[in-house]
């Protein structure tokens, strides 16, 4: 599993790892059943405070995302999948509302917003056009 941390982003680290989490968990990449690595070993291979991951995986045990199993780890739910699909589509929605409102604040027409998003999706790689 590998996750991109960006302390300078302006987003908590550990609200970073949980959205990845998130993110990795919608688009399958972890499944349910699957071990999530311990603590120690986020923390170790993200150059973080355990207490930052620790923090991130009580946020996602708190919204049933992960469980712990005595002994052996966390661990994704099977519930979880559905949910992070959902919660995606919110956040990326509300990042492209936030866009769309920026650029007709800032005087775009419509159109031009529009054009703007028709442009850019043009120009994704194949691959990236029909992800599933």
């Amino acid at each position: 599993m590998f996750f991109q941390i960006d302390p300078a982003g302006g987003q908590p680290i550990y609200a970073q790892i949980v959205r990845q989490v998130k993110f990795a968990i919608a688009d399958e990449t972890l499944r349910p059943g699957q071990l999530l690595p311990s603590v120690r070993q986020l923390s170790t291979q993200l150059a973080v405070n355990p207490n930052t991951v620790a923090r991130a995986f009580q946020d996602l045990q708190n919204e049933n995302i992960i469980e712990t199993l005595r002994g052996r780890g966390v661990m994704v739910t099977k519930t979880a999948p559905a949910a992070c699909r959902k919660q995606r589509k919110t956040l990326i929605g509300d990042r492209v509302a936030e866009a769309i409102h920026e650029a007709i604040g800032s005087g775009l027409s419509i159109d031009e917003v529009r054009d703007l998003v028709e442009t850019q999706l043009q120009s994704l790689p194949a691959h990236a056009k029909d992800p599933r």
